[in-house]
């Protein structure tokens, strides 16, 4: 199995560097209890193995190119990092293709991402420039990440895969559905199965810790099966979400709870959410992932 959606952090918990709001992981702070430390690569590698998962794509967790410099180094010393999903500044596309140029020259970087849900601009997937520098991952081959994808972003991500045919985009999270609001489920519901419907889409089944819902496989079946169904197993993925998804639950059980559900498909199917679709959709197809 290979876990698609796993985070690394080094943070500065010093008081005075907290109250810096440039400093990196800007969103992470005390209010977010045991997640307020840093989570390196020996820890990681330890949950991961522990759990029998032979490896997993990082993704970034700051709009950062350090942060992003900080996985590929990572991925230079641990074969278990299978890929490196980093961040460019999509809102200058100069700057983008220069940085763009020195990642690629790592086998593992494998798609971009950008913390859209906490960009104050919520135009930012319909910008000119933004479509321009994605429209250069299309051309490399690079999937694109759509974190947390709230109402306000689903609907973008619709049209910017409808618009860019050639650009795997994948939805984080499922679009964290947001269960407790019947308007804005609706909303989702549509935007989702709207995004299903375009073959360059692919959904992670992961960081389904949701506010109000138990996290067992009967609470999450309804979401289970409309992923199933608007998506199928050859256009899902499986991730942790992993250090975030530990303020729900160890990672054993998050992923086990998750597991129950895809124990239910054939071998064929079980497989390509466990493994083929990340491979496919990251291109990992080339790389050591034996």
């Amino acid at each position: 199995m290979i876990d698609a959606h796993l985070h690394l952090w080094e943070v500065n918990t010093d008081a005075a560097t907290v109250a810096n709001a440039q400093r990196p992981y800007s969103w992470l702070g005390p209010q977010h209890g045991a997640l307020f430390r840093s989570f390196g690569e020996a820890e990681a590698e330890e949950t991961l193995y522990s759990a029998g998962v032979r490896g997993a794509v990082l993704v970034q967790a700051d709009d950062t190119l350090a942060d992003t410099r900080s996985m590929l180094s990572v991925a230079e010393r641990n074969s278990w990092v299978l890929g490196v999903v980093g961040w460019i500044p999509l809102d200058t596309p100069a700057k983008a293709e220069e940085e763009l140029e020195q990642f690629l020259r790592h086998p593992v970087f494998c798609g971009v991402r950008h913390l859209v849900h906490d960009d104050p601009r919520d135009d930012f997937l319909d910008l000119p420039q933004v479509r321009q520098s994605l429209q250069l991952l299309a051309r490399h081959g690079l999937a694109f990440d759509v974190p947390d994808a709230f109402p306000r972003h689903l609907g973008a991500t619709l049209h910017l895969a409808c618009d860019l045919p050639q650009l795997t985009v994948i939805l984080d999270h499922l679009g964290k559905p947001p269960l407790a609001d019947a308007e804005a489920l609706e909303v989702w519901r549509k935007d989702f199965r709207g995004l299903a419907e375009l073959p360059n889409s692919i959904a992670k089944i992961s960081g389904l810790h949701l506010p109000g819902v138990p996290y067992t496989a009967e609470a999450l079946r309804p979401l289970w099966d409309q992923a199933l169904e608007a998506f199928g197993p050859s256009r899902l993925m499986i991730g942790s979400d992993w250090p975030v998804s530990s303020l729900g639950a160890p990672y054993e059980r998050t992923m086990g709870v998750l597991l129950e559900l895809v124990d239910e498909l054939s071998l064929d199917e079980q497989h390509q959410i466990l493994e083929g679709t990340a491979k496919r959709s990251y291109s990992l197809i080339h790389k050591e992932v034996t």
